[in-house]
């Protein structure tokens, strides 16, 4: 009985951090390519102070709290995407644009790493 109860939380570990990573890479995957794309819209979602101490290359600030107010500057982009400081306010962006119906958004996790892919 321990070792069923063993086994099947080792399981239930892997799968998590291994769905983490999957995760994790196919975001970095699809941000690469959506940011080699010159038609990309690259949205900081952090705040005015924030965006003021350094972003990526070619991007605009909307402010999380801000989104939802400015759906029309999404509109008709052909690809977006949004960035924070961590990667947890752009999901939260993101949810805010598909609820919205905008689906073509890519969630870029942090600053620095836009800034770099697009710096290549």
């Amino acid at each position: 009985m321990k070792s069923n109860i063993l086994f099947i939380a080792i399981v239930a570990l892997s799968t998590t951090f291994g769905c983490a990573q999957n995760k994790k890479s196919t975001a970095t995957e699809t941000t690469q390519t959506e940011v080699s794309q010159e038609e990309t819209f690259y949205v900081d979602v952090r705040t005015p102070e924030e965006f003021a101490e350094g972003s990526a290359k070619n991007a605009v600030n909307i402010p999380l709290d801000q989104v939802e107010k400015n759906l029309a500057q999404f509109k008709d982009k052909k690809n977006i995407v949004v960035f924070c400081r961590s990667g947890g306010r752009s999901a939260k962006a993101i949810d805010i644009l598909k609820n919205n119906g905008i689906t073509n958004v890519t969630n870029g996790g942090t600053w620095q790493e836009v800034n770099a892919l697009l710096t290549k």
